[in-house]
C-alpha cells in the first residue's frame, strides 16, 4: 500500500519510513525544506515539500493520495489537535488507514525519582499528567474517527532509544558534560518502559498490516531504573554518579527534561503481543552504553 509518513525526517518517523519501504510499501514523506526533501529522495521515498502550518493543505492532499497515513510528526501540543483533526476531516469516508503515533508520556507520573508500582496495559484506566491531556484528547479523537469511514489506529510507544535518540541515555551522558558526574533524580529508581526505535517501526508495520480499527497498541521491551543507567554510564566514562534534587535537575537539563528524568512511566503491551504476535528484538537498552553518539555528548 502507498504510505504517507508525516514526520519522515524525525527520529521515529525515519525508522518507520525505512521499515515500510523495506517491506515493499511505496513511501512518501513530509519534508519542510528542499534539503530534507533531498534526503528523503536519496532513500527512495517521494518527498512532499510542505509543513503542517502554512503548507498544511499540501500535506492533506498528499495524505488523500495515499492508502495509509502514519502521523509521526512532532509539533507543539497546542497545534497537534487541530492538525490531526484536519487530517481526519479530509480523509473521512475514504476508507484510508490513519495511524497516530502517540507515546506513553500520557501515563507519566511525577515521582521525583521514586519507583512506582503502576504499570499500564493498552486500555487500563489512568489519570493523565495535566501537560499530556491535549495528547490524550487527540488519541481519543483518532480512535473515535473509526466511525467516520476511516480505519484509525493509535500506537503508543514508550521511551525510544537507538542511535540519534534524545532521551534518558543521552540525558545521562549530557549530565556528565555539565556536572562531571552521571546524574539521576532523587533515588533514581523511577522507570520509563523502553523500546528500540527499530522495534517501534516493526510494531507500526504490524499494526498497519493487521491492527483493529479504533484500537490502541503499546510497545514495550523492558524497564531500567534511571540510577542503573547512570551507574552504567559512569563505569563507561570512569566518573562518579550524583543524585540531583528536582531544582538541581532543572539547572542541568532544563525544566521539561528534568520533569521526564524524575518521572515514572511504566507500560505493558498485551494487545500488541497477543493480537499481532509482535515481539521486540532489542531487549537490553544498556547494550547502547558506550556508543559513540552517547560518548560524544559527554564532552
Amino acid at each position: 500500500m502507498r504510505v504517507f509518513v508525516a514526520g519522515a525526517t524525525g527520529f521515529a518517523g525515519a525508522a518507520i519510513a525505512e521499515r515500510l519501504s523495506a517491506d515493499g510499501h511505496p513511501v512518501s514523506g513530509l519534508a519542510r525544506t528542499p534539503v530534507a526533501a533531498e534526503r528523503l529522495r536519496t532513500k527512495g521515498y517521494r518527498p512532499i515539500v510542505a509543513d503542517l502550518d502554512d503548507g498544511l493543505d499540501d500535506a492533506l492532499s498528499a495524505a488523500a493520495d495515499a492508502d495509509a497515513v502514519v502521523y509521526a510528526a512532532q509539533i507543539p501540543p497546542e497545534r497537534e489537535a487541530a492538525v490531526v483533526g484536519a487530517f481526519l476531516d479530509r480523509l473521512a469516508g475514504t476508507g484510508t488507514t490513519f495511524l497516530f503515533l502517540s507515546g506513553t508520556g500520557v501515563l507519566m507520573q511525577r515521582t521525583g525519582g521514586a519507583w512506582s508500582a503502576d504499570s499500564f496495559a493498552e486500555d487500563d484506566p489512568f489519570e493523565s499528567e495535566p501537560l499530556a491531556l491535549p495528547r490524550v484528547r487527540t488519541e481519543t479523537a483518532v480512535r473515535t474517527a473509526a466511525n467516520t469511514g476511516l480505519r484509525t489506529l493509535v500506537v503508543r510507544p514508550p521511551y525510544l532509544w537507538g542511535d540519534g535518540e534524545h532521551g534518558h541515555l543521552s540525558a545521562v551522558y549530557q549530565s556528565v558534560a555539565r556536572t562531571g558526574a552521571a546524574c539521576y533524580v532523587g533515588e533514581g529508581l523511577n522507570c520509563y518502559t523502553n523500546l528500540h526505535v527499530t522495534d517501534a517501526a516493526g510494531l507500526v508495520a504490524a499494526v498497519l498490516d493487521r491492527g483493529t480499527s479504533g484500537a490502541l497498541y503499546h510497545g514495550a521491551a523492558g524497564e531500567i531504573a534511571n540510577r542503573w543507567i547512570a551507574e552504567a554510564a559512569a563505569r563507561d566514562l570512569g566518573v562518579g554518579t550524583r543524585s540531583l534534587t528536582p531544582a538541581e535537575a532543572v539547572e542541568v537539563w532544563g525544566e521539561f527534561r528534568a520533569l521526564i528524568m524524575g518521572a515514572s512511566s511504566r507500560s505493558r503491551a498485551p494487545r500488541s503481543r497477543a493480537e499481532l504476535g509482535w515481539l521486540p528484538v532489542h531487549t537490553d537498552m544498556l547494550a547502547a552504553i558506550g556508543a559513540p553518539y552517547l560518548r560524544a555528548q559527554a564532552g
